[in-house]
């Protein structure tokens, strides 16, 4: 399976973690539990020891379109077919409480819009960037993929095979108005995988993330030109803030190429003060001042406890205001396309970045003069 061109990807996510979802219907890239995590599935970064979770259609002649829901972080992409559309709709549940279960569910239903469509998939995780095997457990309603401490199960109503790769796959068909969810979810140690979603359930945890986005958006002050534009990427600055702790990252991946073949391949799944000043400026320019308190709490109360005084202070830190991030790289991932090497952690966190100052007091100015006086 060749590789995607990045600007074929959309993301979905809980401002927890986010996954890449493929025009092809294949997610690419999603760490579990946490942005920083290690990845379940990276074939984004090596096409066949990535791991990958694919649902799609069985043909040749099919062209894709992908959107979102609108106003929303619902991720959309249609696959029309000379005889039939199908729809996948994919997205992790948010708005809810903060120790819900549901916060570490990825949701996936295929739906056949017209005709009658052969439905395709796959999914074989590849634990800890590949570097550790895992178990695959089949069960009554679904299967159990088992590495080390972390369990994933996924459930569905269509019975699964093994492929003999460490992973599953199945082949189904839709007839018009009919669909199947898909729930991937951690697993805790019990044996058995809860039964999918109903019709009507799945429809209520749609509506319900639906509203979430519509509420949140609602928020928006900003009705110039481009305003969808404007909205839109205020959705995807949404899902970079790391809800538990207010840190807000650069972006969701590591190791993508600057060049194809080129070696400056960085991880940016952390808080670069540089980065986060820009988004909460972005932010408080268009009405949403949560995430900007939200941000000036995690200075206050992670990155300010790991601060050496006596040390410059650090350009990034982890969404835990750790600055210790170590860079190692996996010698055993090509890289996208084969731009090598593959890096994890980040060595720029021991530089000294002198304008990193100057970010911080700008955050702190905007804090002050939008949201509230600082202390």
């Amino acid at each position: 399976m060749a590789y995607q061109s990045i600007e074929n990807y959309g993301i979905i996510g809980n401002m927890r973690t986010l996954a890449l979802v493929g025009m092809n219907g294949s997610i690419d890239w999603y760490c579990y539990p946490y942005f920083d995590s290690p990845s379940i599935f990276g074939a984004i970064l090596d096409d066949n020891k990535g791991g990958r979770f694919q649902i799609c259609p069985v043909g040749d002649q099919v062209r894709h379109k992908q959107f979102y829901w609108p106003s929303t972080n619902i991720l959309v992409t249609r696959f029309l077919l000379p005889d039939g559309i199908a729809e996948l709709e994919d997205f992790m549940p948010v708005g809810l409480a903060a120790d819900s279960p549901w916060y570490h569910h990825l949701y996936r239903r295929i739906r056949c819009v017209r005709g009658a469509v052969r439905i395709a998939l796959i999914c074989r995780p590849a634990f800890d960037y590949g570097r550790k095997s895992h178990e695959t457990l089949p069960a009554a309603n679904g299967v159990i993929f088992k590495s080390g401490s972390l369990t994933i199960a996924l459930s569905g109503a269509v019975p699964l095979e093994q492929d003999g790769q460490g992973g599953v796959d199945a082949e189904f068909t839709l007839e018009e108005g009919k669909s199947q969810v898909f729930i991937l979810r951690s697993q805790g140690t019990e044996g058995s995988v809860p039964y999918p979603p109903s019709e009507r359930e799945a429809e209520e945890l749609f509506q319900n993330t639906v509203k979430f986005w519509h509420n949140w958006l609602s928020g928006c002050t900003y009705h110039g030109r481009w305003r969808e534009q404007v909205q839109r990427s205020a959705l995807a600055l949404k899902l970079l803030t790391f809800d538990p702790t207010g840190a807000i990252i650069a972006a969701p991946t590591t190791s993508l190429p600057e060049v194809i073949g080129g070696t400056r391949n960085w991880d940016y799944r952390y808080t670069w003060l540089r980065d986060a000043a820009f988004t909460v400026y972005a932010f408080l320019r268009i009405g949403f001042r949560d995430e900007a308190a939200a941000f000036m709490n995690w200075i206050e109360n992670y990155p300010s406890k790991h601060f050496d005084p006596k040390a410059p202070f650090p350009v990034l830190f982890t969404i835990q205001g750790d600055s210790l991030i170590p860079e190692r790289t996996l010698e055993h991932w090509e890289g996208y396309r084969g731009s090598g090497p593959v890096r994890i952690g980040n060595a720029a966190a021991s530089q000294f970045q002198l304008d990193v100052y100057g970010e911080l007091m700008d955050s702190l100015y905007l804090y002050n003069k939008y949201v509230s006086p600082i202390s």
